[in-house]
Formats: C-alpha cells, sequence, structure tokens
C-alpha cells in the first residue's frame, strides 16, 4: 500500500513538472508571437504614414528656415496650436457640427434618389433612352457653375446649401450605379433565367448583389464631393461651417485658424472615407478576399 502511494506521488510530481515545463515554454512563445504582431503593425502603419510624416516636417521646417513666408504659410505647430484654441473655445465645434449636418444631409438624401434611380435606368431600357439626353446635358455641368441658381431660387438658407450637395453628390452615385447594372456579367444572368429566376427575383438574387461594389465606389465618390461642394456653398450666405470658418479667417488674416479649418476639412473627409470604406465591406461580405 505504501508503494502505491509513493507511485502516485511521483506520477503527480512527473505530471506537475511536465505541466511547469510547458506553461514556461509556452509563455515566452505568446511573448515573441505578441512582440512580433506589434512589430509588424508598427511597420504597416509607419509606411502608410510616412508621406504624411514627411508633409508635416517640411511644412514646419520651412517657416522656420524662412524659404517660405511665415505669414502666409506658418508653421505646422503654430496651425496646431490655432487648432487646439478653437476647439478649447467651442467655436471649432460649432462650424464642424454645422458643416456635418449640410454635408451628411445632402449625401444621405443623394443616396436615397440616385440609387433606385440608377437601378431602375440600368435595368429598363425604355426608361434609359427617355432619360439619357437630360443626364448627358446636367452631367456635364458642374456644381458650383449653378450655385448662384441655387441661391437666387432657394436662398442663402439651409435649403440651398444642402440641395446644392444633393446635386453634386447624386450624379457619380447614378452613374455608377447604372453601369453597375449594365456591367453584370451576360453569362450570370443567363444562367440565373435558365433556373427559372423570375424578373423581380433575378434582380435582387443576381443583379443587386453584383452591382454593390460599384454602387458603393460611387458613394465614395459622392462623399468626397460632399466636402468639396460644402466648402464653396458655405463661403455664401453662411454664417457657420467649416466653409464659413476658413473665409473669414482668411479676411481677417488670421492665417493659423484658416489653415486650422484647412486641416479639419481634411481630415472630416478621411474619416468619411473609412467609414464608406467600412460599409462597403459590410455589404460585400460575399465577395471573395484576394
Amino acid at each position: 500500500m505504501a508503494s502505491v502511494s509513493v507511485t502516485t506521488s511521483q506520477v503527480l510530481a512527473r505530471e506537475a513538472l511536465q505541466e511547469a515545463s510547458r506553461t514556461a515554454g509556452t509563455a515566452p512563445g505568446l511573448l515573441t508571437r505578441l512582440l512580433r504582431g506589434t512589430a509588424r503593425a508598427a511597420v504597416a502603419v509607419g509606411r502608410r504614414t510616412a508621406a504624411i510624416a514627411v508633409l508635416a516636417a517640411v511644412w514646419e521646417v520651412l517657416p522656420r528656415l524662412d524659404l517660405v513666408d511665415p505669414t502666409f504659410l506658418p508653421p505646422l505647430s503654430q496651425v496646431l496650436v490655432a487648432w487646439w484654441d478653437l476647439l478649447l473655445s467651442g467655436e471649432l465645434l460649432d462650424h464642424t457640427q454645422a458643416s456635418l449636418v449640410r454635408s451628411l444631409a445632402g449625401c444621405a438624401l443623394a443616396i436615397v434618389v440616385a440609387i433606385p434611380l440608377g437601378l431602375l435606368i440600368g435595368w429598363y431600357r425604355p426608361v434609359a433612352d427617355f432619360l439619357n439626353p437630360l443626364l448627358e446635358l446636367f452631367r456635364n455641368t458642374a456644381a458650383l457653375a449653378i450655385l448662384p441658381v441655387f441661391v437666387l431660387i432657394l436662398g442663402l438658407g439651409e435649403t440651398s446649401k444642402i440641395s446644392i450637395i444633393l446635386y453634386a453628390c447624386a450624379w457619380p452615385i447614378l452613374l455608377n450605379t447604372i453601369a453597375a447594372v449594365r456591367g453584370v456579367d451576360p453569362l450570370l444572368v443567363k444562367s440565373a433565367r435558365s433556373m427559372g429566376l423570375r424578373p423581380f427575383r433575378l434582380f435582387q438574387k443576381v443583379i443587386l448583389p453584383a452591382a454593390v461594389p460599384t454602387v458603393f465606389t460611387g458613394i465614395r465618390l459622392a462623399g468626397a464631393y460632399s466636402i468639396l461642394v460644402l466648402v464653396a456653398a458655405e463661403m455664401v450666405g453662411a454664417k457657420a461651417g467649416l466653409g464659413y470658418l476658413i473665409n473669414y479667417a482668411q479676411f481677417n488674416f488670421r492665417v493659423p485658424e484658416m489653415y486650422a479649418g484647412i486641416l479639419t476639412i481634411s481630415v472630416l473627409g478621411l474619416l468619411l472615407n473609412l467609414l464608406l470604406v467600412r460599409l462597403e465591406r459590410r455589404f460585400s461580405t460575399w465577395r471573395v478576399s484576394r
């Protein structure tokens, strides 16, 4: 009985030693993998931000060396200080909120209007033949060229600003949606029809999924247009917004604040593009990654 107890104790001790050795060997392995993953992520981030870092360094150095006039191009550090002061005063948040409301409202309305219309034009040939002359006429008319028309008809309020953004954003979405529907593989459509899919089910199960990537390309372009046109729209009769801030700072020769507004618009455009890319991936999960 004593020998059995001794043997059991030896077995338990051996298992404890083996477990301890496995644990000791696993911890450094996990740490090594963690360090390697962190290093790879740091390298990837460094590659993506290297050009921005170089631009920031050049922007900071050139005015301080008087290679450019710091009156018209102050160092980046001064611009960031002005940006921080605007943020602390709440002025930057107010202007950003006003711009975001106009931009998102115009872009959202463009999506609601342009995608169904593009699907209709792309799918039904008679509708395309009827509307094509109007599309060719207005697609070549720049939004900023008819901004005075919107102001004259709709006034200087929010309606004209949102409407001009809607007009500018609708075209890339509309044209990309039409191209997406017409660009679906004919063999795919014939195969679906040979399997007995009715027109509505064919449109729902084949055309729409195949058109999603190109439609989202149009939406991403529209997001960029919404920011660009917004700045011009806010320079005419606006009392708030980043475009108004830039224009006001320019007229009052508050150059660092002007560049602070420009940087804010650039960051907003970047964030909006990243959001749309995430949404595209969310609605295109069926696609095979390459």
